[in-house]
């Protein structure tokens, strides 16, 4: 064999080998990207054990800062402690470092120091505001996915709840801590949902039908949570795939043409193609704007999905207001919309 021949054996092998890498990624693309398993597919996510009297449930502050909280905190502690449980609160909650409760070294050792211990069964958000997003890749989840526990709230939480998702395990989307400043009776339904959530009771909600609600009747994951934070993470490992799912967007103080401009970016991201169906909570504090957009809030969330067959409901209570439902994501929910009342089922 000369040379010439030998050299040309040696480039068709590395062909063949470099065809056959190519051949075994082309499942895992998508416009470009190697797409992650678990975001990609549905499947049956790991539900941390329910609590029971005894357990140990930790307050974190992964976010804002909590100036002038630590008497609504104590309040939160109390109910926590009314339900049997104990309450551990993190060492640097009540520290401040500008926007952010303590510096994000100092948020990301409490959270951590809640992942990896083993007596603590869930993680209750003090609140929210802005700094999740910050932490998400300085902690290890190592720990927590041989030993799951719930991570629990809602707003800038919602970067944890993506997330933790695509790590393969369910979440609450449910009141945090500084929720309880609201009116006590206001708050009741979402203190109880909370509760029938974290103790593995069942959940069901039954509402009056918005006149804008698109009917039907199907089942799904539900995903989803704060619009802003949602988009935050379009582009990034936390971003979800909402194929086969239930998308579920509640928002607050964005002004109309935001909130379009959020909804063109996730559709764009092909947030509704394969969607099953979408639950609008509360649209909390729409701004105005100078320029009218010359259309209700509901109107533009239809016009953005109008061309996709799946049911819509609107009006669900969960969101920034005092009766904030709580919601299992990564749950299979049975949604039925209908003209009355409509109906969400958590099997």
């Amino acid at each position: 064999m000369n040379l010439n021949t030998f050299t040309k054996i040696i480039y068709m092998k590395r062909r063949i080998i470099f065809g056959s890498i190519i051949l075994f990624f082309i499942p895992f693309l998508s416009h470009g990207q190697i797409k992650n398993d678990s975001i990609s597919k549905t499947m049956k996510l790991v539900q941390p054990n329910y609590l029971k009297a005894g357990d140990t449930i930790a307050f974190v502050a992964p976010a804002g800062i909590l100036k002038n909280k630590k008497e609504v905190i104590d309040d939160a502690k109390k109910l926590a402690e009314s339900w049997g449980l104990h309450v551990v609160i993190g060492k640097n909650v009540f520290n401040q470092n500008n926007h952010f409760a303590g510096t994000d070294e100092e948020r990301t050792s409490d959270f951590q120091k809640a992942l990896d211990n083993k007596t603590i069964k869930a993680i209750w958000s003090a609140r929210g505001g802005y700094g999740s997003a910050r932490i998400l890749d300085k902690l290890d989840y190592s720990k927590f996915l041989q030993d799951p526990k719930w991570i629990i709230g809602y707003s800038d939480v919602t970067a944890f709840h993506g997330h933790i998702h695509n790590l393969g395990v369910e979440t609450i989307h449910a009141m945090m801590g500084t929720s309880l400043m609201f009116n006590e009776e206001e708050t009741k339904q979402s203190i109880e949902t909370f509760r029938k959530a974290l103790f593995g009771e069942a959940l069901s909600y039954e509402i009056t039908s918005s006149k804008y609600n698109k009917n039907g009747k199907v089942a799904g994951q539900l995903v989803g949570g704060n619009l802003s934070i949602l988009l935050t993470m379009l582009g990034s490992k936390s971003q979800l795939n909402t194929d086969g799912k239930i998308l579920f967007i509640e928002e607050i103080g964005e002004y109309k043409y935001h909130i379009d401009r959020m909804l063109q970016s996730l559709k764009r991201a092909g947030y509704f193609k394969n969607c099953k169906g979408l639950i609008v909570g509360n649209m909390s504090n729409i701004k105005k704007n100078t320029t009218v957009w010359g259309a209700s809030i509901e109107q533009l969330i239809l016009d953005v999905v109008a061309e996709y067959d799946f049911p819509v409901l609107f009006d669900f209570p969960a969101g920034h207001e005092t009766d904030n439902r709580a919601l299992t994501l990564g749950r299979t929910i049975q949604m039925n919309v209908k003209k009355t009342t409509s109906e969400i089922t958590f099997k």
